[in-house]
């Protein structure tokens, strides 16, 4: 029987495990929530919501359990986790529950004397959900409950760095009145995700990297099937001259560090004015070394370590890419004495070329490159040269210019002077490589909906 294991990142002591689910089992779930939609499907919404807030109930009555757990998977600050993570979750969950019914109800688009059109939002099927760590609950929240809610069944995967919330997640479901097959989890890595999107589904739903995000676009052509996908991203910061620049070091830090910088809409490329590139580079570097790295079970921790070591790895390549190519380390750079985890510094580099790896790569990690600009036209085309488009920042008092500057900007989300766009009634997803389709809002209810128009006479 092969085991799923998992490691604290803050100390690399094994956690525990969870049985790999095989291919048969894999088979059976991808059966029960194909009879259990035959009945979900046409649930009234109403009787779907109730159901659903019982679910609701049940984890909120749990969520320190979770928060602890999906602290020691994947090393997020519990400070931070319990906001972020647990609390964001909720929050979503409990508006898709005051929300979805008026979302989706009929819509009428012709109502004369002698005939009606009505709008109807139906679900697809079954859905097939994987999704990635770095939110372990709220990933699960943002993609699962607006499925169960549009009617689809769901069979998720949860990635194999945080198995045992996924399971935790799983067994308060149980303990509900929601049917059985509605909700459906199997447990291991990229080979589980592959043989589960073999499985004769209706709908896949995807978060992780492009690469993929690709292969699994193909395996939804070659079934004619709908995929959502929210495949990460490399977004620009901007700092205009006339910035608030107190205020654009508090937003840049908490959208460039939260989470070790593990965060797919975070702010990864920061680009600022000549006039003020100093004064900012030495305020963000004075506020780093203000910052804790430690256990992130501690309150007062506001770094914990990544992932995996293999996560590590990959942000010490990346960085050796830039210094091999003239990137000068202004802070951090390195991973800190005494602490045996995964854990690295969070990090400012200046003199960044365009071919470096910290600058066309997603790092997802505590990496910062910065460079200066000249004017609006040049900040534009450094915050365009990415192939991802999924979030952006912009700081300046010239609300004109900003809106201006934003329009520009080829992301599916902009951001001006730190205002927060994440929002459950806002549509979230991106452009270019940074995925398909939207989640959130009216945008993604309709996402995970067939449409269907019904006319008739009076």
């Amino acid at each position: 029987m092969s085991k799923l294991k998992s490691y604290n990142p803050a100390n690399n002591e094994m956690l525990g495990s969870v049985k790999i689910s095989s291919v048969n089992e894999i088979k059976q779930k991808v059966s029960n929530a194909q009879d259990a939609f035959i009945t979900w499907g046409v649930l009234s919404i109403k009787k779907r919501l109730e159901l659903l807030k019982n679910v609701y109930i049940a984890l909120e009555k749990r969520q320190d359990e979770i928060s602890q757990l999906a602290c020691q998977e994947m090393g997020f600050p519990i400070r931070d986790q319990k906001l972020f993570d647990m609390s964001d979750g909720l929050n979503y969950f409990k508006w898709y529950l005051e929300n979805s019914k008026k979302i989706l109800s009929p819509q009428t688009t012709l109502d004369n004397q002698s005939e009606i059109h009505q709008v109807y939002f139906e679900p697809f099927g079954v859905a097939a959900i994987i999704q990635p760590w770095n939110f372990p609950f709220c990933q699960w929240s943002w993609s699962v409950v607006p499925n169960l809610i549009a009617g689809n069944t769901v069979v998720f995967k949860h990635s194999e760095e945080c198995p045992l919330s996924g399971k935790l997640i799983e067994e308060i479901i149980s303990s509900t009145d929601l049917p059985k097959g509605v909700f459906n989890e199997v447990y291991g890595d990229a080979m589980v995700g592959e043989i589960l999107t073999d499985q004769d589904i209706d709908l896949i739903a995807f978060t992780g990297s492009f690469k993929v995000g690709q292969r699994i676009y193909q395996k939804a052509a070659s079934k004619f099937i709908k995929a959502v996908l929210e495949l990460g991203g490399s977004a620009p910061g901007i700092v205009f001259e006339d910035a608030d620049i107190n205020n654009a070091v508090e937003s840049i830090f908490a959208l460039r560090f939260t989470n070790c910088g593990q965060a797919c809409d975070g702010l990864k490329r920061l680009m600022v004015h000549e006039s003020i590139f100093d004064k900012v580079v030495e305020k963000l570097t004075t506020l780093l070394k203000s910052k804790i790295i430690g256990n992130p079970l501690d309150e007062t921790t506001d770094f914990g370590p990544l992932v995996a070591r293999r996560q590590l790895d990959l942000i010490k390549d990346q960085l050796k890419d830039a210094l091999d190519k003239g990137a000068k380390v202004i802070s951090g750079g390195k991973t800190p004495d005494k602490l045996s985890g995964s854990y690295f510094q969070p990090t400012l580099l200046t003199n960044i070329k365009n071919d470096m790896r910290v600058w066309t790569d997603e790092v997802f990690g505590p990496v910062l490159p910065i460079i200066s600009f000249k004017s609006e036209e040049e900040a534009i085309k450094l915050a365009n040269d990415t192939q991802y488009g999924l979030g952006g920042y912009v700081f300046t008092q010239n609300l004109e210019k900003a809106e201006r500057v934003a329009k520009q900007i080829k992301t599916g989300m902009v951001s001006i002077n730190g205002v927060n766009y994440v929002c459950p009634h806002n549509p979230f997803g991106g452009y270019k490589h940074s995925g398909l389709g939207r989640l959130h809002g009216h945008f993604g209810l309709h996402d995970l909906s067939q449409v269907k128009v019904i006319a008739k006479n009076k």
